[in-house]
């Protein structure tokens, strides 16, 4: 079977079982929102950021009040998170960005977002896919690890593993490869064991059939 074939009938089974709705496991009500909590969900479970956040945005609930915020106030709230230090400060300086730069709102083209601090093409693409709704596709650490298992890229540099996803996955379905691929990598295909022997994906998964 061709790799098209195979990336075909994979997707069509992940909207089978998942269905196709746009979820974000990272709770927000606006753009402002999400960029902080993409940047607390550095090296961190989006549970474990959600923990947080509702004290967080309460507290500051502009970028203008992040912009005016005391770093040891952002730094004892977010602590709980770990890398505390480098993401309060990426945070104040994000805002103080959007403040100064872009009157107040989150920026909606890849090229403006990667401007802010603490912000890659990761958290780029995630605002740019779950709030602006543009095409984008999001490589963390499921999308990467369950790309190659499935043997659909052999790059392992994220932004080289994005453009490679880009070419072979379907525009409509950037955005929900990656919801997909966090679904199924916290439920079946788990690092480091994987539940094979349940996946509806096996019979198109490389590491499957060379068992």
């Amino acid at each position: 079977m061709k790799q098209s074939e195979r990336i075909e009938k994979i997707i069509e089974l992940m909207d089978k079982e998942y269905g196709t709705d746009y979820i974000c496991y990272l709770n927000h009500t606006n753009a402002f929102q999400l960029l902080i909590a993409t940047i607390l969900s550095a090296q961190c479970t989006d549970a474990r950021v959600n923990t947080v956040t509702p004290e967080l945005f309460e507290k500051y609930p502009t970028p203008e009040a992040f912009k005016n915020a005391k770093l040891e106030d952002v730094e004892a709230i977010i602590k709980p998170l770990g890398f505390y230090h480098s993401k309060a400060t990426n945070i104040i300086g994000a805002c103080t960005k959007i403040c100064d730069d872009f009157n107040g709102e989150v920026p909606s083209t890849l090229e403006e977002l990667i401007t802010l601090n603490g912000v890659g093409r990761k958290t780029a693409n995630v605002i740019r896919g779950n709030i602006y709704k543009e095409p984008s596709i999001v490589v963390d650490t499921h999308v990467k690890r369950i790309s190659n298992k499935l043997g659909i890229t052999k790059k392992s540099d994220p932004t080289d593993i994005e453009f490679d996803l880009m070419k072979k996955i379907p525009k409509d379905h950037w955005i929900l490869w990656n919801i997909h691929l966090i679904t199924l990598g916290r439920t079946i295909c788990k690092a480091p064991n994987p539940k094979c022997q349940e996946c509806f994906l096996r019979d198109y998964c490389p590491q499957w059939k060379s068992h």
